[in-house]
Order: structure tokens, then sequence, then C-alpha cells
């Protein structure tokens, strides 16, 4: 029987509910566990069952802690949510280090299972090896303590960067610039001071708009030391802990470990292909980066360079002056409210979805909406989703969507939650495209909610194939026919085909450079990891030269508020990876027919709806018809 959507307590109520759940959770899993481990020998296949009956319990309780943990307004819930955390982590390492339960696992017998129940035997395996089963009692005793307190040190840089939000404060008239309405919302204090925050809704426009350039600089530089100086040591600690794991298992360092399970493959593929990329960007880098410097030269004659405090207020003059997009005109095409509900018309049409309201479904926080997904066809309801989209006090500071329970068939429908940061009026059309893209992830995880086994429901891909579905979502976002069903003015009139051109034309410019952009963000979490450099600052700053297109700003730590170093560790080379592959699944769609549902439907049939039942290339392959190539990423980065 199918359980019935999560029901969420009262926000007062969080902490002793979480509290009450986690113990309830671990207390079921242990239950499963003892039944697994010391009762008769059974077949293989309800020996999986209550295997995967574990992982679904566990996941049961880390979900909805991390959601918790990372939004819940009260800090006594997001604690609470840390700590069970901890608690699960903790429970999962003794697991994978129990000896007689992998000796139980390892005699099953593979003779007659399906490929998928096959595949899951394989990889549950594998888990326990990766975790150190097979070594003595010592070792296995401080692989637990290194896993307990990496959760620990993950949970610290995070809290650190979501609350620490710094601010600028400067005169109205140092304003100049700015969107009339931010600027409304932002009235003078007593003191005639306006404050800009480093939440996104401030600091973006600030850094884009603002004629003076000694803000954006205050700006540039407050955003980039958030973190700063209490990350440092975490970070260093977060590193040497995971070599020594992937030392005392068998591995050569932390991105040899963390590959094995990717579809890269090995630690030494990485830097090779952020090499790779960044080779292939070299040229429009620097034809792109002439132009930029070009603009700003006639504003700072002597400059040889340009930092990241200057290059997004130029990059949007080089794009009113040269491509006639006025980004501030742009951003009264898209009224929140308007592109909230373009955004589920429009994956609602193309992957054959209904999302319906819940307008009294329990949720932790007001600005928080609920919605159940209805699948067209066959009227099947596919979970639930909920929108946390607004930045507020104690929110992770990112986009991302958060899973909230895993879907497996006949036990319980998938339930996620996107939470992001955007303004609650004019939005910038980035910020849409970001919505587009975080949404992909809420759509996969809905849609491959589905299968019989929760290890592999969701967006349980390779985790460098994961971001590959959300860039593609992009396109639609970008899609002049898409945009005028929902992207209208204060007149209600439609955003302009050309101006969508022109837009397009505009993202354009900076591509190559922006990528070569990435390739630092990417070669300093492999090599921070790699290398473990005494000093971050100092490395941070050669990759910074070898890569990147903007030099450092001296006095800022930007690898203290760079969350992925955390999530990601050394694999953020996987958003440029799942963009290749993106561009080549987008080129299976006529442009002329974004919503042609026997591509679409096939797609989402063939690549989300399998989860993680297939490895990533092979469901790439069966929706393309051929393997995956490098080719339409790199004609569009020429382009």
């Amino acid at each position: 029987m199918t359980r019935p959507p999560l029901a969420l307590p009262a926000p007062d109520q969080a902490r002793a509910w979480i509290e009450h759940r986690t113990a309830e959770g671990l207390a079921a899993a242990r239950g499963l566990v003892a039944e697994l481990r010391d009762g008769p020998t059974r077949p293989t296949l309800e020996a999986l069952r209550l295997w995967d009956d574990v992982s679904l319990e566990l996941g049961n309780v880390a979900s909805v802690a991390a959601v918790v943990a990372n939004t819940h307004p009260l800090e006594e819930a997001r604690t609470a949510g840390e700590a069970a955390e901890v608690e699960v982590d903790r429970f999962v390492t003794e697991l994978r280090q129990d000896r007689a339960l992998y000796d139980v696992l390892a005699a099953l017998d593979p003779e007659g299972l399906d490929p998928v129940a096959a595949r899951l035997l394989d990889k549950t395996l594998l888990d326990f090896r990766r975790a150190g089963v097979d070594l003595d009692d010592a070792t296995r005793t401080r692989l637990g303590e290194i896993n307990a307190r990496l959760t620990e040190l993950g949970q610290e840089f995070g809290r650190r960067i979501r609350d620490d939000v710094r601010t600028v404060q400067v005169e109205p008239a140092r304003l100049a610039g700015m969107p009339q309405d931010w600027l409304d919302d932002h009235p003078a204090d007593a003191d005639g001071l306006v404050t800009i925050t480093t939440d996104y809704p401030d600091a973006v426009p600030a850094r884009t708009f603002v004629h003076d350039a000694e803000v954006r600089r205050l700006v540039t530089e407050a955003f980039l030391q958030r973190g700063w100086p209490e990350n440092g040591p975490v970070l260093d600690e977060l590193f040497a802990l995971r070599h020594e794991l992937a030392t005392l298992v068998g591995y050569a360092d932390w991105p040899s470990y963390d590959a094995e399970v990717k579809m890269i493959g090995s630690g030494e593929a990485i830097p090779a292909f952020i090499d790779r990329i960044a080779e292939a960007a070299e040229e429009p880098m620097r034809r792109d980066l002439e132009i930029l410097l070009e603009r700003f030269r006639r504003d700072v004659p002597d400059a040889t360079a340009i930092t990241s405090a200057d290059a997004s207020y130029y990059e949007e003059l080089v794009r009113q002056e040269r491509h006639d997009v006025d980004a501030q005109r742009v951003r009264t095409y898209f009224d929140f409210t308007k592109v909230r509900q373009g955004l589920l018309d429009v994956t609602g049409r193309l992957f054959g979805l209904r999302y319906d309201a819940v307008p009294d479904a329990p949720v932790w926080h007001e600005e928080v909406t609920a919605y159940d997904v209805v699948r067209l066809d066959d009227g099947a309801g596919l979970g639930r989703i909920y929108l946390d989209l607004h930045p507020r006090e104690g929110k992770y500071k990112h986009a991302a969507q958060f899973t909230i329970t895993d879907g497996v068939a006949g036990r319980q429908l998938p339930e996620g939650v996107l939470v992001c940061n955007f303004s609650r009026g004019l939005m910038e059309h980035d910020h849409v495209v970001t919505l587009f893209h975080e949404f992909g992830h809420l759509v996969h995880h809905v849609v491959a909610g589905h299968g019989d086994w929760a290890r592999f429901s969701g967006v349980a891909t390779e985790w460098d194939f994961v971001e590959a579905p959300s860039q593609m979502l992009e396109e639609w976002a970008w899609d002049a026919d898409v945009l005028s069903t929902f992207a209208t003015d204060a007149a209600g009139e439609p955003i302009p085909a050309d101006l969508v051109a022109r837009m397009r034309a505009a993202d354009d410019f900076g591509k190559g450079y922006l990528a070569r952009q990435q390739m630092f963000y990417a070669a300093m979490s492999y090599w921070f990891h790699a290398e473990r450099p005494a000093d971050l600052t100092a490395r941070m700053v050669e990759l910074q030269e070898r890569y990147a297109p903007f030099r450092w700003i001296e006095g800022t730590h930007m690898f203290a508020s760079f969350g992925h170093l955390s999530g990601y560790s050394s694999a953020y080379y996987t958003y440029m990876w799942s963009l290749v592959i993106a561009k080549d699944l987008h080129s299976a769609f006529d442009p002329d027919a974004p919503f042609a549902p026997e591509v679409a439907l096939r797609y989402r049939d063939t690549v989300l709806a399998a989860g993680g039942t297939r490895d990533a290339a092979d469901l790439v392959r069966d929706f393309l018809g051929r393997d995956y190539t490098f080719d339409a990423y790199a004609g569009w980065l020429a382009r």
C-alpha cells in the first residue's frame, strides 16, 4: 500500500517531530538489519528487498533532516535536523563495516535475478568494500570516526556560509543604475544609508547595475569573503580526512576514490578533462575578453585586465551596446509570480504532467507552496513537490533540489523541494534560467520515483550525469515562443521574439571565458583534494591565474564560501561534463517544435524515468540511438 504524502509538522513542533522521526526510523532500520543478519537463509530477492527497505527507512530520516537543517526558520529545528543527519550517517557507516551483514549479502546467489536486482546486489557489495568492511577492527573504527567527523565538518562549512550574510551600507545617491523596484524595496535607514546584503537578490543586481565602481568593489569583496576565516581550518581538516579515508580503503587519494563510481571512472581523468575544456575555450575566451576589455578601457584607459568586481557591469554594457539588450528592460517581463506559473505550465506540457496546488499542505514557512504531480496520460499521481524560492535568515543560500522522500512503487510516492533565493518581484533572466535548471532536478526526482528499488529512485544516476537533464531544460527558458506564454510586462504584452533573439546572442557573449571560470572552480575542487595545499589562498590564486579569465581580488578567499567543496568534493568538473551531454541530448529536439510529444515523452520515459537502474551512458544511447559525443558542445562553444 502506498503511503500518503508526508505530514510535515507545524514549525514550532519541528524539533520534537524530527527527533521522534529519527528515533522511529533508526529503530525500524535496526529491526530490518537484525532480521536480515540473524534470520534463516532466505531467497536472494527477499534478502535484497530487506536490505533495500533499510535504505528506504534511513533515507526517510536523512532526507527530511537535511531539508529541515537547510530551510527551517527556527534555529533549534535546524540544529535537530543536523543532529539527525549525523546520527544516520554514523549508522550507515556502522552497517557498511558490518562483516557479518556483508557475509550474508555476499553469499546471495545472483542467478535468476533480473538486471536491475543484479545491479543492486553488485552496487551494494561495492559499497561495503569501499567502506572498508574487509579491514581490521582498528581501521574500521577509525573509518567510522572519520565519516562521523566528515558529516560534522560538511554541516559546519555549510552553516558558516548560510549564516555569514555580510552587508555594505552606502548613501542612496551612490546606487544610481539600480532598478527602481529594487530601490523601492530598499529605503534608507535612520542614518540615511541603504543596506546591500550578500544574498543573491541584492548582490547580483548591485554588481551588474550600479554605476559607482567603488560600490561594486565593496559588494564583490564582501561576497567573496563569506565564510572567511572560519572555514579555512574546516576545509583543511575536511581535505585531510577525505584523503585519509581514501588511502585506508586502498585508493591513491580522494579523487581516485570518488571517481570510481562516476562516469569519468578515474581520478587522473579529471584534470585531463578540465584541460580539454580549457583548451577548447581558449580562443573564444580571448576573443570575448578583448571585447570586454575594450569597453572597460573607455572608462579606465590604462587597464590591462578586469576583475570580477567590474566584469558583470561591463558585460551588461557590452550586451546593451552590441546587442541592444538592456537587462533592466528584460527584468520587466519576468515577474516572479508569472514565472513560477509559467515554469509549471511549460514543464507540464513538455513532460505530460499536471501540477495541482495543495493550499492546505503543511509547510515550514508561509512562502512555501505545494503541488501534487499528476501524469496526464493515465491520471496517475506521481508525487508531491514543494517550492521554497525566496531568501530568509538561516536558509540555504544557493539553489538546489532536496529530497523529502524517495519513491518506490507500491510503497511511497516521491516528494521533493526546490530551495532557491530569488526576488519576490522582478527577476533577472539568468535567475529564470536557474529556476528552470533546478526544477529539472525536481522533475527527474518525481518521474524516476516509481521503480522497485529505493537505491535507484530519483536522481540516483552517476553524479557526473545528474546535471545533464537540468542543463538541457534550460533551453526552454531561452525559446521565444515558450517565453511568450508567461513572460509579459505590466501591461500584459509578451516579451518580443526579436528581444529574445538578441538576449540569446548577448548570452553567447562571454561563454568561452565563463567556461574557463568553471574550469578554475573545477581545478580548485580537484587539486585542493589531490594536493591538500598548506596555503589554500595561494593555491587558489595560482589556479585562478592558470584557468580563470578574471584575476584575483587581493584579500578575498572565495573558496571559503564555495559550498560545492563539501557536496561535490573533488568533482565540480561534473557541471561541464554534464553540459557536454546536455548539448547532445538537446540536439534530438526540433528547435521549431520544442514540445513535440514523440521526442519529449520518449526522453521522459527513457532517460528520466529510469533513475539509476542503468548506467547513464546507456540511457543516453537509448535516447539518441548512439553514444554521446563532444561535437554538439564544441560547436556551441565555437559559435
